[in-house]
């Protein structure tokens, strides 16, 4: 039996306690652990709404409705993975490169100890130093789920924020780009070649919106399985690739994206693939009436767990 496990919620009611994501011990400690739930409070890259910061405290609140078994990928992943809440990230608050030293320095033991981490953002850029924690595994294939390609070289002159993360991820050698793909690419661009040039220029490959729409669900998770095979994965999931509608607690929206169950089953359709790590970003409550967007991103984050937890099964 895992060492870490939530509290039952047929023993405590779930509206006591500190709030941790699923009722997961705070634990800061990384022996005995497999999986890592960790908050970033990061929001000063982002270039339109701001607020992203109290994101983590959010999705952590709305995940104390989590229940243990995961019924849509037949498991209980914490039978099978010890499993804690980490707490936060202590960012520098108006400093983009501190925070991101800050963001690296506390991600590496987690990754050294071999523990999977499993980020709450905070701005989509968190994304770029939870990869360098990774530098020392190599080039690792992200699946990235974003209305936006996050490709941009800048942004009022500025080359750090969370519309240029990706391309500086790709410039410090640290995605591997032939395994990778961007899904859900939506909305107007500046230019004709703001998607072209991910694959023409950065190698990456890349789904739009309206061909997701077109395929279906099983063909597109069967596409990023084949294109991320073998290699070592990161799912960066960006709350903004939800339609406002479902979604609206988010710093860019972008009208005609996926529905809640779309997002849910494509993780779903990610099995089998040997995932490092994962993220939630983007999550904005004081845009999101009712905690909807910030329930979404919980459970999101709970179907990339049991992705872990299965993979472990399979292994075992």
């Amino acid at each position: 039996m895992p060492r870490y496990v939530p509290e039952d919620s047929l023993q405590s009611p779930r509206f006591t306690g500190v709030p941790t994501f699923a009722r997961l011990p705070y634990v800061r400690t990384l022996q005995d652990v497999d999986l890592a739930v960790i908050g970033v409070p990061f929001d000063t890259a982002t270039t339109y709404r701001t607020g992203g910061r109290f994101g983590p405290n959010a999705v952590r609140a709305a995940s104390v409705m989590i229940r243990p078994y995961n019924p849509a990928q037949d498991v209980n992943p914490f039978e099978i993975l010890s499993c804690v809440d980490y707490g936060d990230i202590a960012i520098v608050p108006g400093f983009i490169m501190r925070s991101y030293d800050e963001i690296e320095r506390g991600l590496l033991p987690v990754v050294d100890a071999g523990v999977i981490p499993l980020l709450i953002g905070g701005d989509h850029s968190c994304t770029l130093p939870h990869l360098r924690a990774t530098r020392a595994r190599g080039p690792v294939a992200v699946i990235m789920f974003d209305s936006h390609t996050d490709a941009w070289d800048s942004y009022f002159g500025e080359k750090y924020t969370h519309g240029t993360w990706m391309r500086r991820a790709i410039e410090e050698g640290l995605v591997d780009v032939g395994h990778s793909i961007e899904v859900g690419l939506r909305g107007q661009l500046y230019d004709p070649g703001d998607w072209t040039s991910l694959s023409d220029e950065l190698g990456l490959d890349y789904i739009p919106c309206r061909d997701l729409m077109r395929v279906g669900i099983d063909a597109v998770t069967a596409r990023i399985r084949d294109r991320v095979g073998d290699a070592q994965a990161f799912i960066s999931f960006d709350i903004d690739v939800v339609d406002p509608a479902f979604a609206p607690g988010t710093g860019t929206p972008e009208a005609g994206g996926l529905s809640s169950h779309q997002a849910l089953e494509l993780i779903r359709g990610l099995h089998g693939i040997d995932f490092i790590g994962f993220d939630v970003v983007e999550v904005i409550p004081a845009y999101d009436p009712g905690g909807v967007t910030a329930t979404l991103a919980a459970n999101l984050a709970f179907e990339m767990l049991s992705l872990a937890a299965v993979r472990r099964r399979q292994r075992s």
